[in-house]
């Protein structure tokens, strides 16, 4: 009987990994390759999705022989990979959205907030598609940075045949399929996948974009994640060193693959959140009926498990965030893993002295690069109440660990707006990168009440993102019943009831800054 053995692929905003698993869930080999990004002067950040490519394919190959399996063994590829926008010609020539014009930045990088004004026009319309995005249209999403290349780059969108969110333009590199994921047309481009008539063409047109389905090659109606898009090509096959008997699963947005990785096939589904963290971080929750409230992104239908429905809230900045504080403090310096080592150490040390009164006065406000959840205001700006002279680099801890409750308090923030709204959420399953930082993985428990679940089988992300491949592959009858069977273990985190009075204090001052940036903010 042949073996049967899954690649995954995972492009979040720095690099391509690539995993190989087996039909138990079990990771056996792992890679990883940078990718490009071009920040401009006017801040704007963009990809190469060439380059991505071949980042994908020299991550595929590499973890292939880290695995030690024959290509001949791997049945089914998926992709998932930031909500990152990709423009191609009617050829599918690479089509700039730089102000430089360089053809090779052809990728609005997920978190580039170029089309702030657009969005706000978005929200401005009322349109119902709006109550499927927690009722206020993101920079973050694709419809406001159409409409930004429209205006400022026309002839960049006159040359414009296609247009992928960039998962789905992965899959198409892989298997030449036009179909998009369920999950990144719901989640990012409007499309509301429980009417039968998905697309809302009123809501294009009243913003501007009354021509996108002359320029996107856009479907009728979405393929659901880990849906079969068809067999490798055989130039694909080459690329990534694979066969072109590997099926290519419908793939998703990283985030909502890190959801499925963690919190797919549990029973209680409700009970449970997942927390997607790195350098942003995202929140998931499943329902099996929409529950629909300023603040949250989505009900969105169908976007990670079939009949289900999701909420998704998030923090823009958080591992960005400590990054952010360490450069900019003046004991500071670059943000490697040896600095952050560095900090949690001494603040451990400091900790042993002052307890968790550490820096009791200092207060943030995690909002530097806006409000996703609950406030939904990309407009908010971060706080700092409580700083000295002091610019030792104690001070730099003592700011460092504050920042870090704050990131806590933001995510106990979104959980309360959850619950609130008919969720009863009391586990936190989180993968990501903050998975390696000890001080957000206490704080994670104690701040929010809840119990943590930390997953011990590798990356989730890539687990997830596996599952759907299994699926295309048949391995399974459906994408529900192949998470349930690869779904890996973790080891939980209770929270520290002596912690609870000090942080449920933090909690109130958070929220009372909220209150008094909004009143400063009305006042100017």
């Amino acid at each position: 009987m042949m073996a049967a053995y899954l690649c995954a692929v995972d492009v979040g905003t720095g690099s391509a990994r690539a995993g190989i698993f087996d039909t138990g869930g079990r990771l056996l080999g792992r890679a990883e390759h940078a990718i490009a990004m071009n920040r401009s002067a006017s801040g704007h950040c963009e990809h190469d999705s060439e380059q991505i490519w071949s980042a994908v394919c020299a991550a595929v190959r590499d973890a292939l022989a880290a695995a030690k399996v024959a290509p001949t063994d791997i049945v089914g590829i998926s992709f998932d990979a930031t909500c990152s926008t990709v423009f191609r010609g009617r050829s599918g020539e690479q089509v700039s959205v730089s102000v430089e014009g360089d053809s090779r930045w052809d990728t609005i990088v997920w978190l580039d907030h170029r089309a702030l004004a657009e969005a706000d026009e978005c929200t401005a319309t009322r349109h119902e598609v709006l109550g499927y995005a927690g009722g206020v249209m993101s920079p973050e999403m694709a419809t406001p940075k159409l409409m930004w290349v429209k205006r400022h780059l026309p002839r960049s969108w006159a040359r414009t045949g296609q247009l992928f969110d960039l998962a789905d333009f992965l899959g198409h590199k892989a298997c030449g399929s036009l179909a998009r994921s369920q999950c990144t047309l719901t989640a990012k481009w409007t499309y509301l996948a429980h009417e039968r008539e998905a697309w809302r063409h009123d809501f294009f047109a009243a913003v501007g974009l009354g021509d996108i389905f002359d320029h996107a090659a856009l479907p009728d109606r979405a393929s659901p994640v880990g849906a079969d898009l068809g067999a490798l090509t055989p130039a694909a096959a080459e690329a990534l060193g694979l066969t072109t008997a590997c099926r290519v699963g419908a793939g998703m947005i990283d985030a909502f693959a890190g959801a499925i990785g963690v919190i797919g096939g549990l029973p209680g589904i409700e009970r449970h959140l997942a927390l997607i963290a790195g350098t942003s971080s995202c929140v998931m929750a499943m329902s099996s009926e929409p529950r629909a409230f300023a603040g949250v992104w989505g009900p969105y239908f169908g976007a990670a498990l079939p009949d289900l429905w999701l909420s998704e809230g998030g923090q823009s900045a958080t591992g960005a965030l400590l990054d952010h504080i360490i450069r900019w403090h003046g004991a500071g310096g670059e943000p490697d893993v040896a600095m952050h080592r560095r900090i949690t150490e001494r603040i451990m040390q400091l900790r042993g002295i002052e307890g968790l009164d550490l820096a009791g006065r200092l207060h943030v406000l995690p909002d530097f690069h806006g409000n996703r959840s609950p406030l939904a205001d990309p407009h908010a700006l971060g706080v700092i109440s409580g700083l000295t002279l002091d610019s030792s680099f104690d001070s730099l801890c003592r700011l460092y660990w504050r920042t870090a409750v704050a990131i806590a308090l933001g995510l106990r923030h979104v959980l309360d707006a959850l619950n609130a709204n008919g969720y009863g959420i009391d586990t936190l399953h989180v993968t990501g990168g903050h998975t390696r930082n000890p001080l957000l993985m206490e704080l994670y428990p104690d701040a929010t009440g809840c119990t943590v679940v930390e997953p011990l089988g590798g990356d989730a992300v890539l687990l997830g993102t596996a599952m759907a491949a299994a699926s295309a592959a048949g391995l399974y009858p459906s994408l529900t019943e192949a998470c349930a069977a690869m779904r890996q273990e973790g080891r939980a985190r209770q929270p520290n009831p002596s912690a609870r009075p000090r942080f449920d204090r933090d909690y109130r001052v958070f929220l009372e800054m909220h209150r008094q940036r909004k009143a400063l903010d009305d006042i100017i």
